[in-house]
């Protein structure tokens, strides 16, 4: 396996690895319904939810740094911004967590009004946090990579293209939550975030299975490192 395709199979590996978020919402239902912000719950789906969340953050990064050295030799400034975002992505995922545990923390404190108060403040704070990074930022994302990868002929031209109708009916649904004209959880919402959600687990799949295309921007990354071979070879070829 050349070193361009075990680059190819990880990052579509670490694309993989953020849909282990699924079952986050139901995790997190109980918890974040302000009807029920004391009282007793279920602290271990939270705690689970927490790690699942850590998983995606790091896993978000991972796709940035490892495409990094390929991608970079197309557009270098969209490359590093492509990076700098899936950090910030990362970052927000993280502040998630840290508002859940705390929500934990306040729910132990039983039945007062402080602490509905502080609960419902909370939840306020993580749908924001939510709503500005997951829901929001991944449009950005797709639209740093997508040109680099259209550009570049790396995958299929489809892709990228799915990332740009994604990005764009993803910023749709935000600026319509942002202004009330539906709920952050809507079948609206849902609707809209499905094409961008497609675009990241259709481009994992395709790195996973297929690699990187033939394309002049990998000419220096395809070598055989084999000693003695100094025969390129291709993501998708192999002696």
């Amino acid at each position: 396996m050349s070193p361009l395709r075990k680059t190819a199979l990880t990052a579509g590996l670490l694309y993989l690895l953020t849909f282990v978020s699924i079952p986050i919402l139901g995790l997190y239902a109980t918890v974040l319904d302000p009807e029920s912000v004391v009282g007793p719950g279920s602290e271990t789906g939270v705690a689970w939810g927490g790690v699942l969340e850590m998983v995606v953050a790091l896993a978000c990064i991972g796709t940035a740094v490892v495409l990094y050295p390929v991608v970079k030799r197309q557009n270098e400034a969209l490359a590093l911004g492509f990076v700098g975002v899936r950090v910030l992505e990362a970052a927000t995922i993280i502040g998630g967590i840290v508002l859940m545990m705390s929500l934990v923390t306040v729910r132990q404190a039983g039945p007062d009004p402080e602490a509905q108060a502080t609960g419902e403040a909370l939840i306020a704070l993580h749908d924001w946090t939510f709503l500005t990074g997951q829901g929001f930022l991944p449009a950005v994302n797709a639209l740093l990579l997508g040109p680099l990868l259209y550009q570049s002929r790396l995958v299929p031209r489809v892709l990228p293209v799915l990332g740009f109708v994604g990005a764009l009916l993803l910023t749709v649904t935000f600026v319509a939550t942002m202004f009330g004209f539906w709920a952050q959880v809507s079948p609206a919402s849902a609707l809209l975030t499905m094409p961008i959600a497609l675009w990241e687990l259709s481009l994992g799949i395709w790195l996973v299975v297929r690699g990187f295309r033939p394309s002049p921007i990998t000419g220096g990354l395809a070598a055989d490192p084999s000693p003695g071979s100094g025969v390129p070879l291709h993501s998708g070829q192999s002696r």
